[in-house]
């Protein structure tokens, strides 16, 4: 198995980000934590500043990816938009059937790509104008094809357990569930 890269721009939700990574370390899966800033210290929403694992490295990513995930908050759903190489990244995702995930506002991304159409997907509340072609739901975690999307804070460890299940099964989401007293 490849290795998960979630995306941190300035003004990530730590929340989103950190509960993702920690449940997925939990469950024996590598991920990796990827600055597009330049920088490796990435400043969260709410003024954390986060060390990433790397610097943003396309073919790097490429090569060994598993699945790409990005964490909300603003402005960084809005800085990960806007990086042209992540950009040209999940589209090549995308169009080989790989999968991706997004939570809060980070499904704008993948929503302004073209990406989720006639898709099942859900956002913050407020988001859904900029998930083209999407059918917003609503719900606290969705997951149509290749894609899972989450609706905000609340829902990361939901999220979180979702990516579990998508690439380890089921009863490895729930044995880690069960860990943090969850089930």
């Amino acid at each position: 198995m490849g290795t998960i890269y979630l995306f941190l721009a300035e003004g990530f939700e730590e929340v989103e980000a950190l509960s993702v990574v920690d449940i997925v370390r939990r469950a024996g899966l590598s991920i990796k934590t990827v600055s597009v800033t330049g920088q490796e210290t990435v400043t969260s929403s709410h003024g954390v500043n986060i060390k990433a694992d790397m610097l943003f490295d396309a073919e790097a990513i490429c090569q060994d990816a598993e699945m790409l995930v990005l964490p909300g908050g603003l402005p960084g759903a809005t800085n990960l938009a806007a990086h042209e190489g992540l950009r040209k990244v999940l589209l090549g995702f995308c169009a080989a059937g790989r999968p991706l995930a997004a939570i809060c506002a980070a499904p704008m991304v993948y929503g302004q790509l073209g990406l989720l159409k006639g898709k099942n997907a859900t956002c913050y509340p407020g988001f859904e104008k900029y998930m083209e072609g999407a059918h917003a739901t609503g719900a606290m975690v969705e997951q149509d094809g290749n894609f899972i999307t989450g609706k905000g804070p609340g829902a990361a460890f939901d999220f979180g357990f979702a990516i579990v299940t998508k690439l380890a099964g089921k009863a490895k989401a729930d044995e880690v569930k069960a860990g943090m007293l969850l089930a």
